[in-house]
Parts: structure tokens; C-alpha cells; sequence
């Protein structure tokens, strides 16, 4: 008998194994294209800014995301940034083609350009969606 339960032991594993397996492999290769816009913004700041000021802007960037109800997501740690003078980069994830346009002069961007615009050089803006 207990030949018996460790042969259908190690079947029941084996079984659940290649399930997950399948899974795994069903998965793989598998992508969504939301309709989201995704907002990307990459900064060169004023000579003398400093590392506070700067991570004041990044801040910001969350602050007007929990007052701006079409930001669904945003990210502000930049891993690589391209372009000369470039440091940092932060992006901003709008549900809709029309949250990203109705936030554009919205009292939250104005409350965030407070901190920001004094100490931005110059910035490049990329929307993005399907």
C-alpha cells in the first residue's frame, strides 16, 4: 500500500507540474495594448538645482497624481536616461486620450509647476498609447 501512495504521489506532482508548465508556456509571449496614455517626460534641470529640489519635482509628480483622478500610475526612478544634459525622466499613466488633455492646465499641474517649472532647463514630452 505504500508503494501505491508514492507512485500516485509523484504522479499528482508530475501532474501539477505540467500544468503549471503549460501555463507558464501559454503565457509566455502573451502582451495587453491598453488604451491608457502613457505620458514620458525627460529633464534637463537649471544649472544649481539641487539634489532636494529635484527629488521635491519628483514628489510632485505622485502629489499630482493622487489630486488628479485620470492618473492611474506613474513612475519616477529613472534607471537610463538618454540625451546630453538629460538626468532624469518621470511618466505619468492617464486612463484616456482625454484625462491627458483635461489635465493640462488643471490646478493640479498648476500646484506641481510651482516646484517644477523654477528649476526644469528643458524637457522632452513623448504620449503614447495604442
Amino acid at each position: 500500500m505504500k508503494k501505491f501512495t508514492s507512485t500516485k504521489t509523484f504522479a499528482v506532482a508530475a501532474l501539477a507540474l505540467a500544468i503549471v508548465g503549460a501555463g507558464i508556456l501559454a503565457a509566455a509571449g502573451t502582451f495587453n495594448k491598453p488604451k491608457s496614455v502613457i505620458h514620458v517626460v525627460t529633464v534637463k534641470w537649471k544649472e544649481g538645482t539641487t539634489p532636494d529640489q529635484i527629488k521635491a519635482a519628483l514628489t510632485g509628480v505622485e502629489k499630482v497624481a493622487a489630486a488628479y483622478p485620470g492618473i492611474k500610475n506613474v513612475w519616477t526612478r529613472s534607471i537610463k536616461v538618454q540625451g546630453a544634459g538629460y538626468t532624469h525622466a518621470f511618466v505619468m499613466e492617464f486612463e484616456s486620450e482625454e484625462s491627458l488633455q483635461k489635465y493640462s492646465g488643471s490646478e493640479a499641474q498648476k500646484e506641481w509647476y510651482k516646484v517644477y517649472l523654477p528649476i526644469r532647463a528643458q524637457s522632452t514630452t513623448h504620449d503614447i498609447t495604442n
